[in-house]
């Protein structure tokens, strides 16, 4: 644990910066899987959860939680699903 002031506060933003990314990251994993196991029954909101699981994937993009180009492929991933 640091001794000085900032280093303190440094410290506590860090940590709870660190819980907000965790929890949108896995916020995205989980509108993607829904989305796949929406498309793998052939369910009727499938196209719902799609726009869903694009808008989480580019939201941790611009976050900087996952690369560009990452989220380019897993959006190439989903829209190849939806139209398979």
């Amino acid at each position: 644990m640091p001794n000085i002031k900032s280093a303190i506060k440094r410290t506590k933003t860090s940590e709870a910066r660190k819980a907000k990314n965790i929890q949108q990251k896995s916020a995205m994993r989980t509108a993607v899987k829904r989305f796949e196991t929406a498309a793998s029954e052939n369910a009727d909101n499938k196209t719902e959860l799609l726009s869903s699981a694009v808008k989480q994937v580019d939201k941790a993009a611009q976050k900087g939680l996952i690369h560009k180009n990452n989220a380019d492929r897993k959006k190439a991933s989903l829209m190849k699903k939806a139209n398979a």
